[in-house]
Protein backbone atom coordinates (compact mmCIF):
# COMPACT_ATOMS: atom_id res chain seq x y z
CA UNK A 1 0.00 0.00 0.00
CA UNK A 2 0.91 3.59 -0.54
CA UNK A 3 0.12 5.79 2.82
CA UNK A 4 0.72 9.35 2.63
CA UNK A 5 2.04 11.26 5.99
CA UNK A 6 -1.15 12.07 8.50
CA UNK A 7 -3.49 9.31 7.21
CA UNK A 8 -5.24 8.25 10.32
CA UNK A 9 -6.15 4.43 10.09
CA UNK A 10 -9.19 2.86 12.26
CA UNK A 11 -9.22 0.15 14.53
CA UNK A 12 -10.23 -2.92 12.51
CA UNK A 13 -10.34 -1.29 9.29
CA UNK A 14 -8.92 -4.01 6.69
CA UNK A 15 -7.33 -3.58 3.32
CA UNK A 16 -7.13 -6.09 0.39
CA UNK A 17 -4.86 -8.46 1.68
CA UNK A 18 -4.44 -10.46 -2.03
CA UNK A 19 -3.45 -6.58 -3.58
CA UNK A 20 -3.11 -4.24 -0.77
CA UNK A 21 -0.45 -2.35 -3.56
CA UNK A 22 -3.44 -1.16 -5.54
CA UNK A 23 -4.40 1.27 -2.38
CA UNK A 24 -3.05 4.43 -2.32
CA UNK A 25 -3.98 6.95 0.93
CA UNK A 26 -3.72 10.11 0.30
CA UNK A 27 -2.40 12.63 3.11
CA UNK A 28 -4.47 13.17 5.75
CA UNK A 29 -7.55 10.92 4.97
CA UNK A 30 -9.31 9.34 7.57
CA UNK A 31 -10.23 5.92 7.51
CA UNK A 32 -12.84 4.90 9.81
CA UNK A 33 -13.26 1.94 12.49
CA UNK A 34 -14.07 -1.38 10.51
CA UNK A 35 -13.77 0.06 7.01
CA UNK A 36 -12.96 -2.73 4.07
CA UNK A 37 -11.09 -1.30 0.93
CA UNK A 38 -11.20 -4.37 -1.68
CA UNK A 39 -9.44 -4.03 -5.30
CA UNK A 40 -11.00 -7.49 -6.15
CA UNK A 41 -13.99 -9.09 -6.38
CA UNK A 42 -14.04 -13.05 -7.19
CA UNK A 43 -17.39 -13.25 -9.16
CA UNK A 44 -19.41 -15.97 -10.94
CA UNK A 45 -17.64 -16.12 -13.83
CA UNK A 46 -15.21 -13.33 -13.66
CA UNK A 47 -12.68 -11.80 -11.21
CA UNK A 48 -12.51 -7.82 -11.24
CA UNK A 49 -8.87 -6.63 -10.07
CA UNK A 50 -8.44 -2.49 -10.00
CA UNK A 51 -6.84 0.29 -7.53
CA UNK A 52 -8.36 2.50 -4.96
CA UNK A 53 -7.20 6.04 -4.73
CA UNK A 54 -8.48 8.20 -1.31
CA UNK A 55 -7.48 11.74 -1.97
CA UNK A 56 -6.22 14.37 0.63
CA UNK A 57 -8.69 14.53 3.44
CA UNK A 58 -10.66 12.13 2.66
CA UNK A 59 -13.12 10.36 5.30
CA UNK A 60 -14.52 6.94 4.78
CA UNK A 61 -16.98 6.37 7.50
CA UNK A 62 -17.10 3.53 10.13
CA UNK A 63 -18.04 -0.07 8.36
CA UNK A 64 -18.06 1.46 5.03
CA UNK A 65 -16.99 -0.73 1.76
CA UNK A 66 -14.92 0.53 -0.72
CA UNK A 67 -14.71 -1.58 -3.86
CA UNK A 68 -12.35 -2.38 -6.64
CA UNK A 69 -11.70 0.68 -9.00
CA UNK A 70 -13.26 3.22 -6.92
CA UNK A 71 -11.13 6.95 -6.21
CA UNK A 72 -12.51 8.73 -3.66
CA UNK A 73 -12.03 12.81 -4.23
CA UNK A 74 -9.76 15.37 -2.65
CA UNK A 75 -12.34 16.34 1.15
CA UNK A 76 -14.71 13.65 -0.45
CA UNK A 77 -16.63 11.88 2.66
CA UNK A 78 -18.29 8.38 2.57
CA UNK A 79 -20.84 7.51 5.22
CA UNK A 80 -20.84 5.29 7.91
CA UNK A 81 -21.68 1.29 6.44
CA UNK A 82 -21.96 2.69 2.55
CA UNK A 83 -21.16 0.51 0.19
CA UNK A 84 -19.07 2.94 -2.76
CA UNK A 85 -19.36 1.42 -5.95
CA UNK A 86 -18.47 4.47 -8.22
CA UNK A 87 -15.96 7.12 -7.97
CA UNK A 88 -16.70 10.41 -5.13
CA UNK A 89 -15.90 13.47 -6.67
CA UNK A 90 -14.04 15.96 -4.76
CA UNK A 91 -16.03 17.27 -1.78
CA UNK A 92 -18.89 15.28 -2.13
CA UNK A 93 -20.51 13.67 0.79
CA UNK A 94 -21.87 9.68 -0.21
CA UNK A 95 -24.19 7.32 2.03
CA UNK A 96 -26.01 4.30 1.36
CA UNK A 97 -25.84 1.04 -0.42
CA UNK A 98 -24.93 1.48 -2.85
CA UNK A 99 -23.40 4.79 -2.26
CA UNK A 100 -24.98 8.00 -3.52
CA UNK A 101 -24.12 11.71 -3.88
CA UNK A 102 -26.35 13.31 -0.83
CA UNK A 103 -24.28 16.71 -0.98
CA UNK A 104 -21.41 18.24 -2.77
CA UNK A 105 -20.46 20.84 -0.18
CA UNK A 106 -17.64 19.90 1.48
CA UNK A 107 -18.34 21.61 4.74
CA UNK A 108 -21.81 20.09 5.04
CA UNK A 109 -21.26 17.56 7.74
Amino acid sequence: MSIESGVSWGLESTPDVFWPELITVREDAIIGYSATILCHEFLQNECRIGEVNIGKRAMIGAGAIILPGVSIGDDAQVGANSVVTHDVPPGSTVAGVPARIISNDPYSF
